[in-house]
């Protein structure tokens, strides 16, 4: 189906697009617009049946998927957390000092200060000032200043003028007129009917019963022990669109248009291309290298080392030991331990238990049942009225009037001079009177079009649309 839908497409643009071709055609009897033509081309032929395009705007039902949120109340446990103040007796050790008397011995020393004589050899150093002799050869630079020739070759550029001829091939353009046969193609309409299967079902409400989830649940035997069981939670009902369908077949007109090849010699202008050689003289300015030698003066700066002998005395110092005998008095101190009875009182700790009170802070964790308000999302279909464009073929009937059977060739509409041509189709042009034009269509009121269904109606092509 979707095959022939393109296929009757492809031929209704066809037919859209030679449509000014048709009229015009359709104006002039099929034949060329010629003012001067014979009396037998003239002749008033029947009229024929031409399609006009005309666009319709119709409306269509769509339904757009819309999430609304909805309110619901959950009760969930929540945990606080609570603090107790718990009296508690505590005990430390508390540390008293206590002192009892100690009886000890003590070596107490005794210094006595002597001298004694003591004798040593000392080593006293003696310095001394000599001079070396420490000559050294510098070279010390000489500059002297010269001037030196260099010699170079210069190229100068030289503008010079001169005249040179440019031969250059120019086209030109010649216009004959020729004979020419040309065949151009008029479209005839042709009407048929062919039968379409169109969908014009409807969308129906159907509910489905959705069980609830199967959850744990503890219960008590006859025992009165606790036992888990599995339990399922009351289901829900909701609502599905479904669609039904209904097939009815339908008898549409479909309007081809018949090629007919019409030939027609005509004059036309042939513009043809001649060569034709051109000479002109162009002003070419031309450079040429001039040589000159040129001497510059260059000064030159030389160096020359000259050798001289500096003399240097560097004084030296020397350091000769010399033995001394040296007499010196040492303090000697003699120390001498003498026995003493001492007492006193030695201090130690003692320990006892002692009681006191305590608060101490315990967390408890207490449950409470709280509502919370949650939001979920509801999915439900809207319809809406959605516009779209549909061009169709409305056939019409034209009956064209030639000038030659309105009596226009006494006024010499139909004399021997040729009509000017378009540049564009190559057919000759004629002003159609006033009675040759035809008439404008009426616009007619589009039909009201049934409500379609959405998603998967497959409504019948009324034409291609834009």
């Amino acid at each position: 189906m979707m095959r022939h839908f393109g296929l009757r497409a492809a031929v209704l643009l066809s037919a859209v697009a030679l449509l000014p071709a048709l009229v015009e055609a359709g104006a002039y009897c099929g034949a060329a617009s010629y003012g001067c033509c014979p009396t037998t081309a003239c002749q008033t032929t029947a009229c024929y049946t031409t399609c006009r395009v005309e666009r319709q705007t119709c409306y269509r039902t769509v339904y757009d998927t819309v999430c609304e949120p909805q309110q619901y109340t959950v009760s969930r446990t929540v945990y606080d957390t609570t603090y107790e103040d718990v009296p508690q007796t505590c005990y430390r050790n508390v540390v008293e000092t206590a002192y009892r008397d100690e009886q000890y011995q003590v070596q107490r020393p005794v210094y006595e200060c002597s001298e004694r004589e003591e004798r040593f050899q000392v080593m006293r150093p003696v310095y001394e000032t000599a001079y070396r002799d420490c000559s050294y050869t510098v070279r010390k630079p000489v500059w002297e200043q010269s001037v030196r020739e260099c010699r170079r070759i210069v190229r100068r550029p030289v503008m010079e003028t001169v005249e040179r001829e440019c031969r250059q091939t120019v086209m030109r353009q010649v216009v004959e007129t020729v004979n020419q046969e040309r065949c151009y193609t008029v479209m005839k309409p042709v009407t048929t009917y062919r039968t379409v299967t169109q969908d014009c079902g409807q969308w129906t409400v159907q509910q489905v019963y959705h069980p609830g989830p199967v959850v744990p649940r503890v219960s008590l035997d006859a025992c009165g022990c606790p036992r888990t069981c599995m339990v399922q939670c009351p289901g829900f009902t909701t609502c599905r669109r479904v669609w039904c369908p209904q097939i009815v077949q339908r008898q549409i007109p479909c309007t081809t248009m018949q090629a007919e090849v019409v030939r027609q010699v005509c004059p036309v202008q042939v513009c043809r291309v001649v060569p034709e050689m051109v000479v002109t003289k162009v002003p070419v300015q031309v450079c040429r290298i001039q040589t000159e030698e040129v001497v510059d003066q260059i000064p030159v700066r030389t160096c020359r080392w000259v050798c001289e002998n500096v003399v240097q005395k560097v004084p030296v110092r020397t350091c000769r030991m010399v033995a001394e005998e040296c007499v010196r008095k040492i303090p000697v101190r003699t120390c001498r331990m003498v026995t003493e009875t001492c007492s006193r009182r030695v201090p130690y700790c003692v320990t006892r238990q002692e009681a006191f009170q305590v608060t101490r802070r315990v967390a408890r964790c207490v449950p409470r049942e709280e509502q919370v308000q949650c939001t979920r999302y509801v999915t439900r279909s809207v319809p809406r009225q959605e516009a779209y464009q549909v061009c169709r073929m409305v056939p019409e009937t034209v009956c064209p009037t030639t000038a030659c059977a309105t009596g226009d060739c006494a006024t010499g509409a139909c004399t021997g001079v040729n009509p000017p041509v378009n540049s564009e189709t190559g057919k000759p042009m004629l002003t159609p009177t006033p009675d040759s034009v035809p008439a404008a269509p009426v616009p007619q009121a589009p039909a009201p079009e049934p409500e379609r269904a959405p998603a998967t109606a497959t409504p019948a092509p009324q034409g291609p649309a834009t």
